[in-house]
């Protein structure tokens, strides 16, 4: 399935556009378990020029991003944090409140994989992909997931750190099998470590499974999207 799909996907989007990435937990690490900066979401987008990414509760030094990778609980200062000095949120209580929806579990296994989609021999284990898109990108992207889903959450944004709107949705999702897909990266604090005309597209991996069965059928391959596909690439500049 991957070759197919990488081969699928470069047609669709062209060369210019960011492989994506596949993320799961495992009890094993694809590389090495080194120190990452204190916002991981760096070390994520740098994952799509072909290192992998392994973190682990040793190495993920924020409180949120040790929270939404679910290595640690929250600490007591992240809502305070979120209110009153990231002022995200209005009260601590709101925070704490949402956090508390989200009902995340702690991980029974050491270590949270990123691979770039082209370094893998199988999808078995992981929890989601990761697209970094251009609003052309995502336009795309968006219109293949509604391709075969009429749901009104088929896509997804919702209130979430970068990290949170990556990996705890999709693996939330991907454990229920669910079918949205999550539009991510609105976080402020998060946007100067990725380029300034990309969000995130995650989609978790029970949802990419069907997703790929249909990507030749949907707007992808039809005439509004190629014009939007030769903008992507440069062919056309406007």
């Amino acid at each position: 399935m991957l070759k197919d799909f990488i081969a699928t996907y470069r047609e669709a989007f062209g060369e210019s556009v960011p492989m994506p990435i596949a993320f799961g937990y495992s009890r094993e690490a694809v590389g090495e378990v080194g120190r990452v900066p204190r916002c991981i979401i760096g070390a994520i987008r740098k994952v799509c020029d072909g290192e992998p990414l392994t973190l682990c509760a040793d190495n993920v030094l924020c409180g949120g991003g040790g929270l939404y990778t679910a290595f640690k609980p929250m600490l007591e200062r992240v809502p305070v944090f979120v209110s009153e000095v990231e002022h995200y949120k209005q009260t601590k209580e709101q925070v704490a409140e949402y956090i508390g929806r989200l009902g995340i579990r702690l991980t029974d296994k050491p270590y949270l994989n990123f691979v770039r989609l082209d370094r893998l021999e199988s999808l078995d284990g992981m929890e989601g992909i990761v697209f970094f898109a251009t609003p052309d990108v995502l336009s795309g992207l968006c219109s293949w997931a509604f391709y075969d889903n009429n749901a009104d959450d088929a896509v997804c944004t919702r209130f979430a750190s970068g990290c949170c709107s990556i990996v705890t949705f999709a693996a939330q999702e991907n454990s229920r099998g669910g079918r949205s897909c999550f539009i991510g990266m609105l976080d402020p604090s998060a946007r100067p470590l990725v380029p300034r005309d990309e969000l995130t597209f995650t989609v978790p991996m029970c949802r990419f499974r069907e997703m790929v069965q249909t990507m030749k059928q949907s707007a992808l391959f039809q005439k509004a999207f190629s014009v939007v596909r030769k903008r992507i690439n440069g062919e056309i500049q406007k």
